[in-house]
């Protein structure tokens, strides 16, 4: 889903820390196991080292999930942003998926899902992440590939 803002309208917005914006963006909750685990795939794939990493929990990725309507303490949230566009759910996972290219393109095919359906399915997994997944601690993660894409 693609949220009502303008593309870059982050940028007008005197509440939200300037932050180097000229790559995709992830902003994912930063206790989370499974979220821990995307910040490392990401870092792993993103070949070309484009791809930043913001935890929910700053400064910047409150600012920037209320920005765009988005309840930082609601589990369902997550934020990725691209050519200054953000996206959300499944979506977002899609648009990272194409992203980082190669097998990653694959993750396409869920598009074929009504949007109802991808929402289902992130819905339950969002909700229950701690329970699946358990927590983690993204800002103290001690791979060096993801400590170096983190923005706070």
């Amino acid at each position: 889903m693609e949220t009502k803002q303008l593309k870059f309208s982050y940028r007008d917005d005197n509440s939200i820390p300037a932050f180097p914006d000229d790559g995709p963006i992830s902003i994912m909750d930063a206790h989370c196991g499974l979220c821990a685990k995307g910040a490392a795939w990401i870092a792993r794939n993103d070949r070309k080292e484009e791809f930043r990493i913001v935890p929910l929990q700053s400064r910047l990725g409150q600012a920037l999930a209320v920005h765009y309507g988005l309840d930082p303490s609601n589990p369902l949230t997550w934020l990725y942003l691209e050519n200054g566009a953000a996206h959300t759910s499944l979506d977002a996972l899609i648009r990272v998926g194409l992203r980082l290219g190669g097998v990653w393109n694959m993750l396409f095919v869920l598009r074929i899902l009504p949007r109802f359906l991808q929402d289902a399915i992130y819905g339950v997994v969002a909700r229950n992440r701690y329970k699946f997944f358990g927590r983690a601690d993204l800002c103290s993660v001690q791979n060096s590939e993801v400590k170096k894409r983190l923005l706070f």
